[in-house]
């Protein structure tokens, strides 16, 4: 049975759920230990996808008056606001991430089975739009990719990934509800009439994990040493005009 760190994050800024997020695929790596966090954010907040342009943003004017940050992973923009968040750190050779497709089919897999126990029927995106990088949408739900989860015919939830070293950080988003922030994206209450909350979508979502590949369990807290490294991290780089608006 695979020992994993569970961790609930309180709603926090944008900088600081970035830097906790890198903060957390350090200590990964330093201590062979993998860790699942949900967390949530304090306000309608835009992140930008690594390669993304920042001027892109003035185009959206629904989101203009939300602060920014920068992810360390690809893809197109999100507006996180009525939504749930999570991340998976681990080291590379950990058997939740020794395989890249595999470690997305984990966790969209088991989202749809989460989602099912909860009367809302989802499947993974079987074939994406064929653009080219210049031609994709601002907004990352209004991309698709397979491997996406889709919600009648709506992207509900996607992730990103990013490799460094001995240790993996994949990120995504699941819409819970419509944002004023970007009315153009419905969520599963807008598609579905169903009330998904994020409560109980965490606990759904990690029960179906847990069942797919024997998880125990672990709830804990962000250490001492991963705080700091997060508080260093907003100061040097997610809290800073020249990682947010470097391209």
């Amino acid at each position: 049975m695979l020992a994993v760190r569970l961790i609930n994050s309180p709603a926090a800024p944008g900088d600081w759920n970035m830097a906790v997020d890198a903060a957390l695929m350090e200590s990964a790596e330093q201590s062979a230990r993998a860790t699942l966090r949900f967390y949530r954010w304090d306000e309608p907040t835009l992140s930008l996808g690594y390669f993304q342009n920042h001027a892109g943003r003035a185009a959206h004017i629904a989101s203009n008056a939300a602060p920014l940050v920068r992810r360390s992973t690809g893809g197109g923009a999100i507006v996180h606001d009525r939504e749930l968040t999570y991340s998976l750190t681990a080291p590379v050779a950990h058997p939740l991430a020794a395989d890249a497709e595999a470690m997305y089919q984990l966790l969209h897999g088991t989202l749809i089975e989460a989602l099912a126990g909860m009367g809302v029927t989802a499947t993974l995106c079987q074939q994406g739009l064929g653009l080219r990088a210049s031609e994709e949408p601002f907004l990352c739900f209004q991309r698709r990719s397979v491997g996406d989860v889709i919600c009648r015919g709506e992207k509900v939830a996607g992730s990103a990934q990013r490799r460094k070293r001995g240790a993996v950080l994949q990120h995504g988003s699941v819409i819970l509800h419509r944002s004023v922030a970007a009315p153009e994206l419905m969520g599963l209450a807008e598609l579905t009439g169903v009330e998904v909350s994020d409560a109980a979508l965490t606990v759904n979502w990690q029960n179906a994990l847990a069942a797919r590949r024997e998880i125990r369990w672990q709830e804990g807290e962000l250490d001492g040493v991963e705080v700091e490294r997060a508080a260093q991290l907003v100061d040097e780089i997610y809290g800073q005009p020249t990682w947010n608006l470097r391209r």
